[in-house]
This record gives C-alpha cells, structure tokens and sequence, in this order.
C-alpha cells in the first residue's frame, strides 16, 4: 500500500472535521476524493502531507509512517493545495529553480525541462507568475508538485480554473502519472472525476460515506436508477406526484434528445424503473400528451454524490 490511514481524526475547537476515518490506496491507482464544501477533504490531505497534525489515528506513506516532521515521508509526497501559493513576482523557470534547489535535486535543468514539458508550461516558461492566467498558475502549482518525482501525488482541486482543453490536457496528464504513481485528488467537477478514476472515496462530515469503485457504487447507491424523459409539450413537475415509486424529480435541460423546442425534459430517480416507464405511458394517454424520448441509464458520479451527501441522507 502507498497510502495508509487509519482512524485519522481532527477537531477544530468542539468540531470533528475528520471523524475517525480509515482508508488505503495501492500504487498506480488514482482515486477522486470527493465531498461538499466542509467535508473535511482538504483537512485530510493537509494531514496526508504532514502540513496539519491529526489530533489521533496513525498515516503510512510508501511504507514509512507519518510523524511530527518525518522528512523521510515528505520527500515522498507531491502536494498541491488548494490555495496553490505561489511567488507572483517570480518567473516561472525561476520558481522551479527554486522548488528544485529546496528538494536538492542533483540534476535541476533536467527536472525544469521535464516537468515545463509534462504540464504544457513552454509557451508560458519565461514569464512572470503573476503575469499568467489562473489555469497556468494551475500548471505551474502541479510542475513544482512534480519536480521531485514524487511516488505519491496529493493534488487538492488540480483543474481549478482550467478551460475545456486545458482541462483535457491536464486529465491525461494525471491518468499518465497514475500508471507508475500514487494519485488521490479532489474535485469539484465531477465530470473530471468520473473521465479519471475507477476508485471515488466520498466523505460527508467528516465521515466516509463511500468508498469503492465508480461502477459497483453506480449498481448499489440505494438501488436508485434513473429515468430520462422528454415531453413534446410543457408538462409541470407536479404530473409524476401520483408515480410513488419517484424520489426525485428534477426539470433538466435540453441534452441532444429529438424533442421539440416548446417541450420539457426531466430527470427521474426510482427504484423501480420498469414500473415508471409504464406508468408514465398511461399518464400520458390520461392527459393527451406525447413522449419523444424515454430511457434508463445508471447513476452518474453526479447522482450518487447528491444522494449520499444530502441532508436527508444524513438525519
């Protein structure tokens, strides 16, 4: 095991921000770290990474245990957090200069020039930090997570800011480093998560909630399904109230389904979706109104963190 946390706990006055918690991950996997804002995501990563000190529980990093400032473990680790401090008034081969002088590495403008490379930083490599977008501040902030060659990477929100390219760019970046490394990273995007990983642990309050592969938590989050249906005409969310076997029932918008532009679409949670898709046909011949579109598909990464996170999940 490259990551090893057991029963890891911090209290932040009289909260529990990590609740006794207890997870691993083998080398070459990359796993998304999921969780609404206060979850504790962050908190653990610090912890990880030896920024903060747990208050109890125990952390194992390629085989070396995490204590006080264990040098040893931190060598091991590349962190990018999610604040991503850097020098603005620095260029950014200078910062590198400077990240790479802080690890001693022997060979630095070896390491500069892979890393320049790996995160698509060369057009930028000359100017000022400050003087860059926010996506290349990204870029810059996982370079210097990078330039040790890490056998472990702790990468907190690493695609904020990046457009859709550098967004693609950046995702085959990490699933290229997860081959022969370490990779537990957090996001807000969802979608990015899902294209990533096979693996999502999912803490709500300072608990684990989830924590398996993305398709056995799509086949047993609740035994929910989902039902998509589009309507030629307006049709309000109030029809499905007499369908009982709908937990959810939310107005979506148009995703390329053939209806008409006048129409509605909607997006059905059940646990019984055979039923549903009969008993909607029978709703429209009650009230003369026309499907265009009507499928199941399994719950997306979207789906099973709303459900699992909710409030009324959690009471």
């Amino acid at each position: 095991m490259s990551i090893i946390v057991s029963h890891l706990c911090k209290m932040y006055g009289t909260q529990k921000a990590v609740n006794d918690i207890t997870f691993s991950i083998n080398k070459g996997e990359i796993v998304g770290f999921l969780g609404p804002n206060g979850a504790g995501k962050s908190t653990t990563m610090k912890m990880i990474t030896g920024y903060l000190k747990a208050d109890a529980g125990s952390i194992e990093v390629s085989g070396d245990k995490l204590s006080g400032n264990s040098l040893s473990v931190k060598k091991k680790i590349g962190y990018l957090p999610e604040s991503n401090p850097l020098y603005f008034d620095m260029y950014v081969r200078e910062y590198l200069q400077f990240i790479s002088a802080v690890h001693k590495i022997k060979n630095p403008k070896q390491a500069i020039a892979s890393v320049i490379e790996i995160t698509g930083l060369t057009i930028e490599a000359n100017k000022k930090i400050g003087e860059l977008s926010k996506g290349y501040k990204q870029r810059v902030g996982l370079a210097a997570a990078l330039i040790h060659d890490p056998e472990v990477l702790i990468l907190d929100e690493p695609t904020s800011g990046l457009d859709p390219n550098q967004l693609a760019e950046i995702r085959e970046v990490i699933k290229n480093l997860g081959q022969n490394k370490t990779v537990l990273f957090s996001s807000h995007i969802l979608q990015e998560v899902q294209a990533i990983c096979d693996r999502v642990i999912i803490i709500n309050k300072g608990i684990i909630v989830a924590d398996d592969r993305l398709s056995n938590l799509q086949k047993v989050s609740n035994n929910l399904s989902v039902v998509l249906v589009a309507f030629k005409e307006m049709v309000a969310p109030e029809l499905f109230k007499t369908i009982s076997s709908i937990t959810l029932v939310e107005q979506i918008q148009k995703q390329g389904w053939p209806e008409a532009s006048s129409g509605s679409n909607f997006k059905l949670q059940t646990t019984q979706p055979d039923s549903v898709r009969k008993q909607l046909l029978e709703l429209c011949l009650d009230n003369n109104l026309n499907i265009v579109s009507l499928h199941s598909e399994s719950n997306s990464l979207e789906d099973i963190f709303r459900n699992l996170t909710s409030m009324e999940h959690n009471n």
